[in-house]
């Protein structure tokens, strides 16, 4: 099985846009495990404020 794609006289315009939906979905996918890692280190900080708290 080969990956055959002609895309002949709008090759101008397609590579160009499947390289911008995947750098956008790379973007998106890295800011969601960049806010994922912030969202889980302010609730280890809550969740060591609540901790010391409690007697």
């Amino acid at each position: 099985m080969s990956f055959d794609f002609d895309a002949g006289k709008y090759a101008i315009y397609l590579w160009p846009a499947f390289a911008i939906s995947a750098v956008g979905f790379a973007w998106l996918i890295l800011d969601s495990l960049a806010f994922s890692r912030r969202w889980r280190k302010e609730a280890e900080r809550r969740q060591a404020e609540l901790d010391a708290q409690v007697p």
